[in-house]
């Protein structure tokens, strides 16, 4: 069974997290949430004082940082762990979604952690969700998708998050974190937020999760029988 890389791409809270882990697991493959890595380096240069507007300082800060997954066997969900400690909970908050997209437009964070990216998707069988996976991460990759959906739906479903992680805040609010964070993450001069060539635009707005996580389970299927048909023809 060949294996394949599966570059999910787009917007934030459109589901591409849920998504690429579903898929991950009915597949078999590793899932890398990459995400979770800028928001990690971004609580490392919050807790350090790391300032975007030296270079020096930012290069010397990435040197100390150690980015690892590991899967939790009471949840049985993949946990973010920072230098040993498990930051999983706290990379999740508004604070850090506040000023990730700054930190990933910062281009010495970004070929770092592309450069970690591409080590661990190198004997593919990965799903790894993001905003420039196929651009740029894995441009060869065989299946991307490209997420989107209406910003004050994403912005009511980062809401029901929140508060089941007991954070109570104002739509507006998360509203305009979205929109300045999309404007952010499509306007940067490093790798910008955009639809891949050959990637497959899917609208999130009003799929539920499941029917996300089978669309593209279906599309890798479909990519996956295309190989195989491929391999067999050849020999």
């Amino acid at each position: 069974m060949p294996k394949i890389i599966i570059a999910v791409d787009g917007y934030s809270s459109c589901g591409k997290s849920t998504t690429a882990k579903g898929v991950a697991s009915y597949l078999g493959y590793a899932y890398i949430d990459t995400g979770a890595m800028y928001r990690a380096v971004t609580l490392y240069f919050y807790t350090h004082h790391v300032s975007l507007t030296n270079p020096k300082e930012i290069v010397k800060a990435l040197e100390n940082i150690k980015i690892d997954f590991r899967r939790n066997p009471e949840t049985g969900r993949n946990e973010t762990y920072l230098n040993g400690l498990n930051v999983e909970d706290e990379i999740r908050k508004l604070y850090i979604a506040n000023w990730v997209s700054e930190v990933s437009a910062v281009s010495e964070v970004r070929r770092a952690m592309v450069a970690q990216q591409q080590r661990m998707g190198k004997a593919r069988g990965v799903v790894m969700d993001g905003r420039d996976i196929g651009t740029v991460v894995f441009p060869d990759a065989e299946l991307k998708v490209f997420m989107t959906a209406d910003p004050e739906i994403r912005a009511q479903r980062r809401q029901i998050e929140l508060l089941a992680k007991g954070e109570m805040l104002d739509l507006a609010e998360i509203l305009q974190n979205i929109r300045m964070r999309d404007y952010i993450d499509t306007t940067r001069a490093d790798s910008p937020l955009k639809q891949a060539e050959g990637a497959i635009w899917v609208d999130t707005s009003f799929m539920t999760l499941d029917e996300q996580i089978e669309l593209v389970t279906h599309l890798a299927d479909e990519k996956i029988s295309e190989l195989i048909r491929e391999n067999n023809f050849k020999s």
